[in-house]
């Protein structure tokens, strides 16, 4: 027992880095197991206090919250680690001396690491932007799908990834179209020929929007009769939908079907012209 004691004891013992005279730093085995120990120990008591805290929450509150405690999660095990190795006789000083300008050129080239981070826990906490909303950024649509603490993951109509770092939240202007409320507000612009029928082309263009599906019944859709234009008289049909993210697929089918109403009732759609006058001049003089 004894000669397994001191066997173990010589392992634990056993000098990683040796010390070159007292004071400086040592580290030896024993201080790197104690430190794997205690993060260990730190991980299971974070994984409980996580579990008690969101038990009551929802899926979206989980998703937010889990995000901000895994930040949370590495500021504790970093406070660990040193709290560790110093209880164990290990002198820290050194260390951190000897590597502050290391860490001042880290903290220089880490700038916009932890702007993001910042910037993350920001939309976290006031709800800015919230999973499944619809932003427009840089003339790019997408629906959001993941919060991080340093970027923000949405998916395209392409359905292309669209990777966002959070301080771009900070700094520029972001269209969120389902902030109020998932229903937005779309139109669609048509010209008819001067001489039409206006009240038929109200009727018609209503008739196509309460036949469309993706085109909600209330609100109510409603035509506006913009302007007296150079080459049309213009309209416009304004509507609702619920999922903004497929508009385009809904007003394309909506432009096929005011098409073929328009043609079934000859409601002319215009392209615009120019009158070019030609004067010829009888003047031959040089």
């Amino acid at each position: 027992m004894k000669e397994l004691w001191k066997k173990l004891k010589g392992f634990f013992d056993y000098e990683i880095i040796s010390a070159e005279k007292p004071g400086d730093f040592h580290l030896d085995a024993g201080h790197i197991i104690l430190a794997i120990l205690a993060i260990v120990v730190a991980s299971l008591a974070l994984r409980g206090i996580k579990r008690l805290l969101t038990r009551k929450m929802d899926e979206t509150d989980k998703l937010k919250f889990d995000s901000i405690f895994k930040f949370f999660n590495y500021i504790v095990y970093i406070i660990v680690i040193i709290i560790v190795l110093n209880s164990s006789g290990v002198d820290l000083t050194a260390i951190l001396t000897a590597s502050a300008a290391l860490f001042v050129g880290i903290g220089f080239a880490l700038q916009d690491f932890f702007k993001d981070i910042i910037a993350g826990i920001t939309i976290l906490v006031d709800k800015s932007l919230l999973v499944n909303d619809i932003i427009e950024m840089e003339g790019k649509v997408g629906r959001v799908f993941e919060i991080r603490l340093r970027t923000t993951r949405a998916i395209t109509r392409d359905d292309k990834v669209l990777v966002i770092p959070n301080h771009l939240f900070l700094q520029q202007t972001i269209y969120n179209y389902t902030q109020n409320h998932p229903k937005t507000r779309e139109n669609i612009q048509v010209g008819v020929a001067y001489g039409s029928d206006t009240e038929l082309v109200k009727r018609l263009l209503l008739e196509c929007a309460a036949a469309q599906s993706g085109v909600l019944k209330s609100p109510q859709p409603f035509v506006l009769f913009n302007n007296f234009g150079d080459s049309a008289l213009e309209f416009a049909l304004y509507f609702f939908v619920r999922d903004s993210f497929v508009d385009p697929r809904i007003k394309s089918e909506l432009r096929f079907a005011i098409d073929k109403s328009f043609r079934a009732h000859k409601v002319s759609i215009p392209f615009p012209q120019r009158d070019v006058h030609i004067f010829q001049s009888n003047d031959n003089s040089i």
